[in-house]
């Protein structure tokens, strides 16, 4: 066999049905050897940006590994952001790019880029093929190293003629890895059973250990009140009294006080993100540390940890199941206090009864989360209408909530959405997108119209960068600088253009009809919602500000309250 059939063949030694892509002269030969393979379903995404974001998507919410196929050059850089999202966020992708032929690297070749050292920070780890035979073993240490360990993006670069060159290695057999040994515990333990206020902050490397099972089941055992990051979403399910929602820049008043006021603070796959604790000397000011997590680079990185468990989630959090089940810990005063906050503190706020008025974003959200299925994905793209959906949408598993956290991806939304329902051909999947963000991707319609695909498209339309011009408002004296987006196109007929049925709302009184019209489509179908240009995102902390500081009223009226706000 060639290079080109050892990398479907490793797709089949590792149950790798489906990859997302786009041809071009480097990579040719792989595409050649896809003419032959009917077990391999190549997704031909319209930018290869586009193919890397869903295979982000769908590597997300099936938690499955996502694999990328691009050439060399431009295919090779179009990938860069989604690869870097993807790294942000941990998840786990096989990137492979076309290169030119060997003897003409270092060259200026036509289409030629220097993948490695453009990649180098944005991957787990990277590989020029140097010699054809190498490729096998390559291939099985890449896709092993994608998925072990904390998850992330691993990127071989292939040079054109290695593709084509007769490979007279098979993949080496590799031992089975050990099962991971659970550290000791009982340090912990002890700083747990000494808490008054202990609290649980759970991230995105719930789902990434696939360790939801026995998270719930040590939150249940412990009855540790708790908080999440925007990755974490959904981790405690959607009816645990004890969870308090998202801390941070737009969490719930509820969660950032109960970080505030804890004496502990028991943190489980997640990295203390900026956007999570604000100013880091006012976070958590009260609390010892114990930081659980499978990587070592993040314990400590940004706050010392007085206990730290490096391991696996599951093995983890099982022994702290067993122990306090034993011995539950005794804190309802706390629990008591934190759901006495919940009630008082958290997102929920009365919606505009009336029929004509216009329609916000948060009550077209909790609208939309009390109609819509249990199991349901959102993707969702970066701004406004995110913040929204993490607010006001109640999600019942971390993987029915598609995100970008950590790089902040405007254009994620639309093919993430792509990727989740290749996932799972039967889901309902939703596309919730700003108009911005939007138009990042808009030609990813032409591929949901290629493969008719059922996602449902959301666009909440207040025709300017929504998050951009509230920061610019509330922070930068209201002086708005190229934000306006007024001169969208008619995203309804944009659909129709791509055979994709489409309705405009506009007021409160339709807001139902909308969403159930969509939902109750066999086929693809969007619904442009237009909403107002002044909504905010409420609470919201000032960038570098303490979370305790959080702003949750309106100020505009007055020179007084622009200077409060600033």
């Amino acid at each position: 066999m060639n290079g080109a059939q050892h990398i479907l063949e490793a797709f089949h030694r590792h149950q790798i049905t489906t990859v997302f892509g786009y041809p071009g002269g480097c990579i040719m030969p792989l595409y050649d050897a896809l003419v032959d393979d009917v077990g391999v379903e190549h997704v031909l995404c319209r930018h290869e940006q586009a193919c890397a974001l869903a295979a982000d998507g769908y590597a997300r919410a099936s938690g499955r590994l996502g694999v990328c196929i691009a050439t060399s050059g431009p295919g090779a850089t179009n990938l860069i952001t989604g690869v870097a999202n993807a790294h942000r966020d941990s998840v786990p992708l096989l990137v492979i790019t076309g290169q030119v032929p060997a003897p003409l690297i270092g060259t200026d070749a036509f289409q030629e880029t220097d993948v490695l050292g453009m990649t180098l920070g944005i991957v787990k780890h990277s590989y020029l093929v140097e010699d054809a035979n190498a490729l096998p073993g390559i291939l099985e240490d890449a896709i092993n190293l994608a998925q072990s360990g904390r998850p992330g993006p691993v990127w071989i670069d292939i040079p054109q003629d290695l593709l084509l060159a007769e490979v007279q290695t098979r993949a080496p057999a590799r031992p089975p890895r050990p099962e991971p040994a659970c550290p000791d515990i009982r340090e912990a333990l002890a700083l747990l059973r000494d808490a008054r206020r202990p609290l649980l902050y759970s991230g995105g490397g719930v789902s990434l250990a696939h360790a939801e099972a026995s998270f719930r089941a040590f939150a249940e055992a412990s009855g540790l009140p708790g908080v999440t990051t925007l990755k974490g979403i959904g981790n405690a399910g959607k009816h645990n009294p004890d969870d308090l929602g998202m801390l941070g820049m737009h969490g719930s008043r509820a969660a950032n006080r109960a970080v505030d006021e804890c004496d502990l603070l028991l943190v489980v796959g997640a990295r203390l993100d900026d956007r999570a604790t604000g100013k880091l000397e006012g976070f958590a000011p009260k609390a010892r540390l114990i930081h659980i997590d499978a990587d070592a680079a993040e314990i400590g990185k940004l706050r010392p940890a007085d206990v730290a468990l490096r391991g696996d989630l599951n093995a983890i959090l099982g022994a702290f199941t067993e122990a306090l089940r034993q011995t539950p810990l005794a804190i309802e005063p706390w629990r008591k206090q934190c759901r006495e906050w919940r009630t008082t503190g958290g997102f929920a706020t009365a919606d505009n009864e009336e029929p004509h008025a216009p329609i916000t974003g948060p009550a077209f959200v909790r609208q939309l989360s009390r109609i819509a299925p249990d199991d349901t994905l959102i993707a969702c793209d970066v701004g406004q209408h995110q913040m929204w959906v993490a607010q006001h949408y109640r999600f019942d598993h971390p993987r029915h909530h598609l995100t970008s956290g950590g790089l902040g991806t405007m254009g994620f939304g639309l093919p993430a959405a792509i990727g989740a329902q290749f996932a799972d051909r039967q889901a309902t999947v939703i596309n919730v997108s700003g108009d911005g963000s939007f138009m990042m991707n808009a030609q990813e319609l032409a591929t949901i119209r290629r493969y008719q695909l059922p996602v449902k498209l959301i666009i909440l339309d207040n025709q300017c960068l929504g998050m951009v011009r509230q920061q610019q408002e509330l922070f930068y004296n209201n002086r708005e600088s190229q934000i306006d987006l007024d001169d969208n196109p008619d995203f309804v007929a944009m659909a129709r253009a791509f055979d994709i049925p489409a309705l405009h709302i506009e007021r409160t009184d339709q807001i139902r009809r909308g969403i159930e019209t969509i939902l109750a489509y066999r086929g693809p179908m969007l619904l442009h919602v237009a909403i107002a240009r002044e909504d905010n995102v409420w609470p919201i902390v000032k960038p570098g500000a303490s979370n305790r500081d959080m702003i949750d009223q309106p100020r505009r009226t007055t020179n007084a309250s622009k200077e409060q706000v600033a």
